[in-house]
């Protein structure tokens, strides 16, 4: 048998994610002229860099230490989202971040995505590997146990506040259960109870508005109208961040030309940016692009022999291709407003070091494919 080398990694993987480099900074460059603010390229190319060296150090340890370490890193992880809610200084009324001389900000629940998605990948191929054909108890009972352990962080972020990120939390776990092999009559109930508690909480929402406050409190009333504004398609940064992605027309208007002002077009808006400055042939590019990469990844899980590796490909895949429709659907207008990065090229520090240790992970999952198939 051939011999592979421990670090071997996909190159077309690796072409991609090269490419969302560049495309990350030419249009972070374009963005910063926005905000007047010169330093944003050269930290995202310094947190790129960093990214490579945790996607090596990844890579260098083993997927297997990290299976073996997840409860140490779970714990890490929650531990650091109680700090928030104890230690942090609110930046725009939230909790998100710890801020860090001469680094900037971390936000501890991007990391925690990636946490618990291997989390979940662990003890769904532990609990398929004692029970072959699981009785409905023995599901129930494994159940309870997944929900707690996603229920935890997920309040925790609901605290700081940030819903966005607890939504992907809830997201990666649907994703990752349905992949498992668990009846589907869990599925019909879960969304059972989640269409209920809607439609109460909407119908409390449109019936009596000082009763909700009360209930939920001025916080979560805030948060569902923002949400539920979304579909009026109303709003300055949506408004200008729709009339920046039209005025790109067929070819663009080339990089650092974007004409209109809307906030944070380096981050939630960074594809008004783009289809501006590339137009729609470069957002058809793009887009192509996104899903190319999402499809290597539904291969590489479909040809991996290692259970494991397919759930958590699969939760990975789940919150890529989420966040993606998220967040270039709510700059048409077409999602609400919800603060999702676009992976792997909004600008951001946590979201993008994340993402690149999630890189790290694929890569090893990757190369063991390679060997196995040689």
């Amino acid at each position: 048998m051939k011999k592979i080398s421990r670090y071997k990694i996909d190159f077309s993987l690796l072409i991609i994610l090269l490419v969302f480099i560049v495309i990350s900074i030419v249009t972070i460059n374009s963005a910063q002229s926005l905000i007047s603010n010169n330093t944003l390229v050269i930290k995202q190319i310094l947190w790129y860099i960093a990214g490579f060296v945790s996607i090596y150090f990844i890579m260098f340890v083993g997927n297997d230490f990290i299976y073996r370490n997840i409860w140490i890193f779970y714990v890490i992880g929650i531990i650091s989202l109680i700090g928030l809610l104890l230690f942090a200084t609110p930046i725009n009324n939230a909790k998100c971040w710890y801020s860090i001389p001469g680094i900037g900000t971390i936000q501890p629940s991007e990391f925690m995505k990636i946490i618990l998605i291997i989390t979940l990948g662990t003890m769904i191929h532990k609990f398929n590997d004692v029970y072959n054909n699981p009785t409905i108890w023995e599901e129930f009972k494994f159940l309870i146990k997944v929900g707690i352990v996603v229920l935890i962080p997920s309040i925790l972020t609901f605290l700081q506040p940030d819903t966005g990120v607890v939504l992907i939390y809830l997201l990666i776990t649907v994703v990752m259960l349905f992949i498992s092999g668990i009846r589907y009559r869990w599925f019909i109930i879960l969304f059972s109870i989640i269409i209920f508690f809607i439609i109460l909480i909407l119908g409390i929402y449109f019936v009596d508005t000082d009763l909700f406050i009360n209930i939920f409190g001025t916080d979560f009333f805030l948060r569902i109208d923002r949400i539920l504004d979304w579909s009026n398609s109303s709003g300055y940064q949506l408004e200008n961040g729709i009339i920046s992605i039209g005025s790109g027309g067929l070819l663009g208007m080339g990089i650092n030309n974007t004409p209109i002002y809307f906030p944070e077009p380096q981050t939630d808006f960074i594809f008004s940016v783009y289809a501006n400055n590339f137009g729609f042939v470069g957002s058809i590019f793009l887009l192509i692009l996104l899903g190319f990469f999402d499809i290597k990844l539904i291969i590489l899980a479909i040809k991996n022999t290692n259970l494991t590796n397919k759930y958590i490909i699969g939760g990975i895949i789940g919150m890529l291709i989420y966040q993606q429709l998220q967040n270039i659907g709510m700059t048409f207008g077409l999602m609400p407003i919800t603060g999702i990065t676009l992976p792997f090229i909004s600008y951001g520090g946590s979201s993008l070091l994340s993402y690149m240790m999630m890189m790290g992970i694929i890569f090893n999952i990757s190369n063991e494919t390679i060997r196995y198939t040689n």
